[in-house]
């Protein structure tokens, strides 16, 4: 599989080239548009393989595009605006928070892991997700995507984190001195990370976005 991604780094959309009979595995709505030779099956992998996915923040089905006959073209993107990034799994193994998924490589395994209350405050859900097995996986962010090199230690905020080799240990804590210094800062909670590795950020936070934006809106009628 060939990927391009275009419109880069506001709109980022996904171009994928498939060659005959290989397939994709996406989360579902990610599809933009593809050739009328790329067939698309849903599937959960069972019940239990179903919740999983959805209490990790995806959906319940995952849609598999597979190129017949000939080479396919398949367009997928993320649902918030922003940037994408193609994150090879094999020597190195990722985490990613829970809406960072879009798609992967059929040899790649993104399983649903329970975080505990370290993941649920972490900003990635009481659940994330861990890859294994070897190919490219596919993630998208809210704005846009900058890549960081921990060598020691590094602090993240909590909203920001998108992806990050597995390797590395964190821990979530106070950004100020303090829990009322933490709140009046507006910072909230952030991730101590420690070890070596690469750590994903997206420029944006969705659900201070979220907060924002709803504040400008009229309240509803009931």
């Amino acid at each position: 599989m060939q990927i391009n991604l275009l419109y880069r780094p506001s709109q980022t959309l996904a171009q994928c080239w498939l060659g005959p009979n290989e397939t994709v595995l996406a989360e579902s709505g990610a599809m933009v548009g593809m050739t009328p030779n790329v067939q698309m099956q849903t599937q959960s992998g069972g019940l239990g393989a179903g919740l999983k996915r959805m209490f990790g923040g995806e959906s319940f089905f995952r849609n598999s595009f597979t190129a017949v006959g000939g080479q396919g073209e398949l367009l997928l993107a993320p649902p918030l605006c922003g940037d994408m990034a193609i994150l090879e799994a094999g020597q190195r193994q990722w985490t990613l928070q829970s809406s960072a998924f879009v798609a992967s490589s059929p040899t790649v395994d993104v399983q649903t892991k329970g975080g505990g209350f370290k993941g649920l405050f972490s900003g990635a859900g009481l659940f994330t997700l861990q890859t294994q097995g070897q190919g490219q996986v596919l993630i998208g962010a809210f704005g846009a995507l900058e890549q960081i090199t921990v060598d020691g230690s590094m602090v993240i905020d909590t909203g920001h984190l998108v992806a990050w080799e597995s390797q590395l240990q964190y821990t979530v804590g106070k950004s100020g001195g303090g829990w009322i210094a933490s709140f009046l800062s507006g910072e909230g909670l952030v991730c101590h990370f420690q070890g070596q590795g690469v750590v994903y950020l997206q420029s944006r936070n969705a659900s201070e976005y979220g907060q924002t934006v709803g504040a400008m809106l009229p309240p509803q009628e009931a």
